[in-house]
């Protein structure tokens, strides 16, 4: 399943290239910084990217995650992306296109600031510390990175369902018998109207 992570600008350090307002650089994901993804917290480990970039998985750079406002590809080289001691360091050169330009300039006045990435978990762990869940992201293929207008963490129910059942909490435990009931409830209706 695709989960998306997102980090603002300040925090990745993104920046227009050095006298070049059409290339943006900087990092997508940073490592082992704890995020509250508000039922449990993640890090992201050094190495997560190793694999998905020494394959040569080819990322995209979208807007919002949107697959049809593609501003750079790492196919065609309009995308770069390394993994160095901080995160994924990304270097985006921005097309001379309407959503290029119009980028560059909400960056510049500062109404866009915040960045995400889209992947697949491969390898992760979780762990349970003063009662609190952390998920340890290890390995990802990764799908995009994109700029976003909100940096909202929308699939963290995905990650929460890969979690161990020896670190589920009570309240997630309930929720899941609800869901169960309630599905229960809707096919015995569906039943019924056979």
């Amino acid at each position: 399943m695709n989960e998306q992570r997102a980090i603002d600008f300040e925090a990745a350090e993104f920046r227009f290239g050095d006298d070049d307002k059409r290339t943006l650089e900087g990092y997508a994901s940073v490592f082992n910084i704890k995020t509250n993804l508000g039922r449990f917290d993640e890090v992201i480990e050094p190495g997560t990217f190793t694999r998905a970039l020494a394959e040569g998985q080819d990322v995209r750079a979208l807007i919002d995650h949107d697959s049809g406002r593609i501003i750079g590809r790492t196919k065609n080289n309009t995308l770069e992306l390394r993994e160095d001691s901080r995160g994924l360091h990304t270097k985006i050169n921005l097309p001379d296109t309407q959503d290029g330009r119009d980028l560059a300039t909400l960056i510049d006045i500062g109404t866009l600031d915040a960045m995400s990435f889209g992947f697949t978990v491969k390898g992760d762990r979780w762990e349970k510390h003063e009662g609190r869940n952390t998920r340890y992201i290890s390995d990802v293929d990764l799908m995009d990175v994109s700029i976003v207008s909100f940096p909202a963490y929308e699939s963290t129910e995905i990650a929460l369902r890969s979690m161990p059942e020896d670190l589920d909490d009570d309240d997630l435990r309930r929720r899941r018998f609800q869901v169960m009931i309630h599905d229960l409830r809707k096919n015995s209706w569906k039943i019924s109207e056979l």
